[in-house]
């Protein structure tokens, strides 16, 4: 059994047989279009944003089985405040609840560095100061020194849900 692995980045529910994806899974032998409507399938509720998608195929059969990654802390903020771009200074692209930093902050938990929840909440708090979002109508450094400080603690706590797994221990950046 032979498998090859093709990677690449596709607008959620827009990818297309054309490049990068078709020249790539053309030497495979593998039905395009079944490739790329699985893809849209799977990444329609991502519409906007960029997916890194890994499509690994069974030369021998030409089956294939498609691996979603997730999208970028960036896009997930842009998408959560419903902001095209971010700030680039002066005045705050968009405003981000603490439910909605919670909410990312799940999402990309197993692709963050940080050991705790805590530690991947300032993570995600770090990328709202370069897209120029605000969080809960307050600046990231002030939420940050909300946060050091222990004000938030048990916001924080809360926040960390069941919804999506946690971390396993000793596990880095994918």
């Amino acid at each position: 059994m032979s498998k090859q692995t093709i990677e690449s980045l596709v607008e959620g529910g827009n990818a297309s047989g054309g490049p990068p994806l078709g020249p790539a899974l053309g030497p495979t032998g593998v039905n395009i279009n079944q490739v790329v409507t699985a893809i849209n399938e799977k990444t329609k509720d991502m519409s906007g944003m960029k997916i890194p998608v890994r499509v690994i195929v069974d030369t021998s059969t030409k089956t294939f089985e498609i691996k979603l990654g997730s999208p970028p802390t960036s896009a997930l903020i842009k998408k959560e405040v419903n902001i095209e771009k971010g700030s680039g200074g002066g005045e705050p692209a968009g405003n981000l609840s603490l439910d909605g930093l919670f909410r990312i902050t799940r999402m990309k938990r197993n692709s963050l560095l940080a050991e705790t929840f805590k530690g991947a909440v300032k993570e995600v708090i770090g990328v709202c100061q370069s897209v120029g979002v605000t969080i809960n109508g307050k600046s990231p450094g002030e939420i940050m020194t909300e946060i050091d400080e222990g004000n938030l603690d048990d916001k924080i706590k809360s926040g960390e849900k069941a919804e999506y797994p946690k971390k396993p221990e000793g596990e880095g950046k994918e």
